[in-house]
């Protein structure tokens, strides 16, 4: 399955976006780096400028360069994607790609895209969202900047198309303050979208709250990647490097690991409970035919003995041998 059921692990997405600047030799080394750390899939973009926006459009206040000219300078073409694409399938990651227009959609549905990705500006757009389910494939879609009226939309228009798909716990802000993430949304989601996998998309610059999404049950983590931190690009703030990238899924797999829900006394904690768990002890000598009370006895390591639990059945039973001292107390000393 393109993403994650129950039971299997978290779906780790990298999303190189056009982080690329426009070089292939760039997409390749940003490719390999999500395939070494581990990531189930590397995330590009495929933008045709002028079919998804004005060229006047508002810039936004994480990139100093317009973004229809930084994209029309970068973007990739559907040849470049073919090629970025059949570099995965040699090298072992899943391909995906976000279209950010319904051509955009057709033209990487022409290369024989598995899926596709909907960005948290495209989710309230159910035209283009209708059409694109009306491919066929699955779909993974962001929901930042969306209240729950309009989420609840389009869950239910992709509930009817009777297709797989994902929705992603997210905050468009780059980067968001840790108070408007609201982790705990995906929980929320979880319940009120039964049909649909939950997942979350990370905008933050650090990994701490990808940890704590996987922990509140996110199938899916989308993390923006970068090959160095320190150049100018419009996703900078938001990204980890690919050493980063490699902790996050190490992490993410230890994490997974450490996830289960069942409570018991595990093997390598068996000779723990012998020094650790406390017994029964005698705190001055017992002699021979005395009755014991609660002032004679007490609870020390180790947990050899009678356990601490059992005092109450001890006291009142009289010793059938002196006892000395500081001394674990066993049953074979008492009537």
């Amino acid at each position: 399955m393109f993403f994650n059921t129950k039971n299997e692990g978290t779906y780790i997405i990298a999303e190189a976006a056009d982080q690329h600047f426009g070089s292939l030799d760039n997409a390749f080394e940003l490719i390999n780096g999500a395939k070494s750390a581990g990531a189930n899939c590397i995330k590009f973009q495929h933008h045709l400028p002028d079919e998804e926006m004005l060229p006047d459009v508002p810039m936004s206040d994480n990139f100093d360069q317009p973004l229809y000219e930084f994209l029309k300078e970068n973007a990739f073409t559907i040849e470049q994607h073919k090629e970025v694409k059949s570099y995965c399938e040699d090298i072992g990651i899943q391909y995906l790609c976000t279209p950010f227009s319904l051509k955009a959609a057709e033209e990487l549905l022409e290369i024989n895209v598995e899926f596709f990705k909907i960005g948290s500006g495209e989710m309230t757009d159910t035209p283009t969202i209708a059409a694109i389910a009306d491919m066929g494939l699955p779909m993974i879609v962001s929901t930042g900047m969306s209240t729950f009226e309009e989420i609840d939309r389009t869950y239910n228009l992709l509930d009817s198309k009777n297709i797989k798909f994902a929705l992603m716990n997210c905050t468009s802000e780059y980067p968001p303050v840790y108070e408007d993430i609201n982790l705990k949304v995906i929980t929320e989601m979880q319940a009120r979208y039964p049909n649909a996998t939950i997942g979350h998309s990370d905008h933050t610059g650090d990994l701490v709250t990808s940890y704590g999404a996987v922990a509140l049950g996110a199938k899916i983590i989308e993390k923006h990647i970068i090959l160095d931190k320190s150049v100018n690009a419009p996703d900078q703030k938001v990204s980890i490097d690919l050493n980063e990238l490699n902790e996050l899924v190490k992490n993410i797999r230890n994490l997974e690991k450490a996830s289960g829900n069942e409570k018991k006394v595990n093997l390598r904690e068996s000779s723990i409970r012998d020094w650790a768990f406390r017994s029964l002890v005698s705190l001055r000598k017992i002699k021979k035919g005395e009755e014991i009370s609660q002032d004679m006895i007490w609870s020390k390591r180790p947990g050899t003995g009678i356990p601490a639990h059992k005092m109450n059945e001890i006291i009142g039973k009289i010793a059938v041998k002196d006892i000395e001292n500081n001394t674990l107390i066993n049953w074979e000393d008492l009537n």
